[in-house]
């Protein structure tokens, strides 16, 4: 007799989502560093430790989010980016499913520290398996700090997909590169286990940020 046809938890139904959009330290990076140009960031820092595996930080001096909407942030297809299907014949923005932070807290520990200009407080969100741990406002500058720790601990299946620390780190890298040089008018700076790997300026100029 065959298996018999079930429908999956929630839990498992998020971490299967997860993986179409997060397949490796980098993709979380791409989302994140898209998330802070469609903030208007004009400073992105990227740093990473073991290759992105153990810990990932992504901060930056964009427009911040308000204390409701950075915890909506966590919910699935929650965007500020579009309201109706008419909006995608006209997107301008990098993303606007709203699947990038429900996805990368499915799969790991996700620390959020967020304000707008005209908060006087920021807040301070921690999410481990796509659940609320702690919510709070803190005093913190404009923009947005992200940190992604222990990728994949919860499903170990994918942890092992993965492959060496110079492979992946190579890969953060060309896509940070890549990013940078499409984007000279943005200040990147990436750092892997505390060292500056580079640094462009954001003057707006290619020769600049290629140097």
């Amino acid at each position: 007799m065959g298996n018999k046809v079930i429908v999956l938890d929630k839990g498992t139904i998020s971490k299967i989502a997860a993986g179409e959009v997060i397949e490796r330290p980098s993709s979380i990076i791409k989302e994140l560093v898209e998330n802070a140009i469609d903030a208007s960031g004009t400073r992105i820092e990227i740093e990473i430790k073991n290759a992105g595996k153990d810990f990932i930080r992504v901060s930056d001096n964009g427009i911040g989010m308000g204390y409701t909407d950075a915890e909506l942030a966590f919910s699935r297809h929650a965007t500020s980016k579009i309201k109706k299907i008419k909006d995608l014949a006209s997107i301008k923005t990098l993303g606007f499913r709203g699947e990038a932070l429900p996805s990368i807290a499915s799969v790991s520990k996700v620390e959020i520290i967020t304000k707008r200009e005209e908060d006087l407080l920021g807040t301070r969100i921690l999410v481990s398996n796509n659940k609320i741990l702690s919510k709070e406002k803190i005093g913190s500058p404009d923009g947005t700090v992200i940190k992604v720790k222990n990728l994949f601990d919860n499903v170990p299946a994918r942890k092992k997909f993965l492959k060496s620390n110079t492979y992946e780190s190579g890969l953060i890298s060309d896509m940070v590169t890549r990013i940078a040089l499409v984007n000279p008018h943005i200040s990147f700076k990436f750092i892997s286990e505390g060292r500056a790997i580079f640094n462009t300026y954001g003057s707006n100029n290619l020769f600049d940020t290629i140097a």
